[in-house]
């Protein structure tokens, strides 16, 4: 009989397996029916589409296209309907609600507060929107039966000049729901080394940070992000496969950049269905996912933009069992690295594992044992 640690979960387990997602995009994640009614209730004209399941097509075929501007269409669209508070604080409930009913127990959502100032909210108008939401969405998952804890990410775009206002923005709510701050945005031509003294600030301040690094731009965008900036983590992080060399024989030489990510445990935000959006990878099966998991990097499972993507948590390591016969004790090794990562206190993070997910995982592996041995037990004859 199968040992119950090489078992490869079906959709049911993966679904309610505990999950933990370190990089997801507010405005990229919202429901297309939502989308739909904060247009009309904002007057934006602008949709390609107003039924929500041919809009939620237009989204995964636009960001599919391979076409950069149609791609940052997708999220002029969706920050358009978020402007005000009542639609952050939708937005953001539904998302609590939506990663929650995936399985999902912690969550750090990212966002541009700068990026929803046109109707005349303030950036702190911004924050406790979302915070709101959050917390609502948390309360709304509880009485459906789930629980998951969500913190926000404050996010910088790169090619802005609003970096320094931002960390500090993310500072100031540090104990209000934020747990740490961020960059996004185009990387060519826009190193992260332009935002040092935001960098600085949060080091100066204690704070956390991650940097959008790796994906588009490659090894010098990730070598800045560590060496010159500070990151506490790499989202995407993905090209760090350029400094691995894997010989004929199946042998592996690891550079010096690889090595000191590997060895400094460096998480890596991983992303796999975005990445083969955006050309990272030709196939799951091509995704450096496969031999970091082998070579014991810091890698986490990540969704990127929900709605773009058409994916979720759920979604993701689905395709990765289907694609490297991944089981539970390799999902349950993605999500501690992932909880471990997280921007919240030590002993919090520890509580998460150890009561929540080390135990989650236990229950799938044990439901799966006594399945077997049901499967496998012969009824006896009846007495004459």
């Amino acid at each position: 009989m199968m040992s119950p640690t090489l078992h490869v979960p079906g959709q049911d387990q993966i679904r309610r397996a505990p999950k933990v997602l370190l990089h997801d995009h507010l405005d990229g994640g919202l429901r297309p029916g939502t989308i739909v009614d904060l247009a009309l209730a904002s007057g934006y004209d602008g949709l390609p589409e107003t039924e929500p399941d041919k809009l939620g097509i237009w989204f995964r075929e636009a960001a599919d296209s391979g076409s950069l501007e149609r791609y940052l269409e997708t999220f002029a669209h969706t920050c358009a309907v978020m402007q005000t508070r009542d639609a952050l604080f939708r937005v953001a409930a539904e998302c609590a609600e939506d990663l929650a009913a995936d399985g999902v127990v912690y969550a750090e959502v990212r966002y541009a507060p700068e990026q929803h100032l046109e109707a005349g909210l303030t950036l702190e108008e911004v924050v406790e929107a979302v915070n709101e939401g959050f917390r609502e969405g948390e309360r709304r998952a509880r009485q459906d039966g789930h629980r998951i804890r969500m913190g926000a990410l404050l996010t910088a775009m790169r090619h802005a000049a609003r970096s320094l206002e931002i960390a500090e923005l993310a500072n100031r709510y540090r104990d209000q729901g934020v747990v740490g701050f961020d960059i996004a945005g185009a990387e060519a031509g826009f190193p992260p080394t332009r935002h040092l003294d935001a960098f600085e600030y949060l080091k100066r301040e204690n704070n956390h940070f991650t940097i959008h690094a790796g994906e588009a731009f490659g090894l010098p965008s990730i070598w800045q992000a560590l060496q010159w900036c500070g990151a506490d983590r790499l989202g995407h992080g993905v090209r760090i496969i350029d400094d691995i060399e894997v010989a004929e024989d199946g042998s592996v030489k690891l550079g010096r950049l690889a090595s000191y990510v590997r060895d400094k445990r460096i998480p890596l935000e991983l992303c796999p269905t975005s990445n083969l959006q955006t050309g990272a990878a030709a196939s799951y099966a091509d995704h450096p996912i496969g031999l970091l998991r082998k070579l014991h990097f810091r890698a986490t499972v990540n969704t990127d933009n929900r709605l773009m993507s058409g994916t979720s948590m759920s979604h993701e390591f689905e395709k990765l069992t289907e694609t490297f016969g991944y089981t539970l004790d390799d999902m349950q090794w993605f999500t501690v690295n992932a909880m471990k990562s997280a921007f919240i206190p030590f002993d919090e993070r520890l509580a998460m594992i150890n009561d929540v997910i080390k135990p989650g995982y236990a229950e799938l592996k044990s439901e799966w044992l006594f399945e077997q041995t049901a499967a496998t037990s012969v009824p006896s004859a009846s007495a004459g």
